[in-house]
């Protein structure tokens, strides 16, 4: 188990009562829903000038959905109950670019922010923590801690993984999308990547009000 100490993260008690099924006040059934919603992470969209939408637009169609966009990146939370398969049937249909997607439940995003796997790790202005969310079960798993490169001044730290999280550290460089890409050839599968501070997006989407940092 991921150690939870340093900073604290606040809401708790309404991710607990998610999972006992108990409600939270008088919005209680919202956020038992919130937890059951869908998040969507888009692979290599708006990078570079490649595979480029407006994730406005997306919104926009999707709005049955109750979707809200998080950043530029291909973010977006599913607040309105739908299957994944239905939901990846909407997508194809209306995105202008191919692109991998991965799709995971809300209570995983909120699990990651009980735990907080960052939470003993110091904050600094030259490292982001970060998540890779692998589209399915890893084929194979490097032993971690893992530095890339492996000698000199690491650009990317590989800390641990839990189901389909990686987590990891990487530095402010320039270098550092060329190790990120061989996260896939590591785990076996294709993965996604968001910083933290998109993962405490996600979840104050999901939970408005709640995960206050400090």
């Amino acid at each position: 188990m991921l150690s939870c100490t340093g900073r604290r993260i606040y809401g708790s008690i309404k991710v607990a009562a998610y999972y006992s099924g108990a409600p939270y006040g008088a919005k209680g059934n919202k956020n038992v829903r919130s937890a059951m919603a869908l998040v969507v992470l888009m692979r290599g969209v708006n990078v570079g000038g490649h595979r480029t939408f407006r994730p406005t637009i997306l919104t926009e169609q999707l709005k049955h959905l109750d979707v809200v966009n998080i950043g530029a990146a291909g973010t977006f939370v599913i607040r309105q109950p739908i299957t994944q398969t239905k939901l990846r049937a909407e997508l194809a249909r209306r995105l202008p670019v191919s692109t991998q997607v991965v799709i995971c439940k809300g209570r995983e995003i909120l699990d990651l922010m009980s735990q907080n796997p960052f939470a003993h790790m110091p904050v600094r202005p030259d490292i982001v923590h970060f998540v890779s969310f692998l589209s399915r079960r890893p084929r194979s798993e490097p032993r971690m801690p893992l530095d890339l490169p492996s000698v000199g001044r690491w650009l990317v730290k590989i800390i641990d993984r839990k189901d389909r999280f990686v987590f990891g550290q990487y530095r402010r460089d320039m270098k550092v999308i060329s190790y990120l890409g061989t996260v896939d050839r590591l785990f076996g599968v294709p993965v996604t990547t968001r910083n933290w501070n998109t993962i405490t997006a996600i979840a104050k989407v999901l939970v408005p009000g709640s995960f206050g940092v400090r």
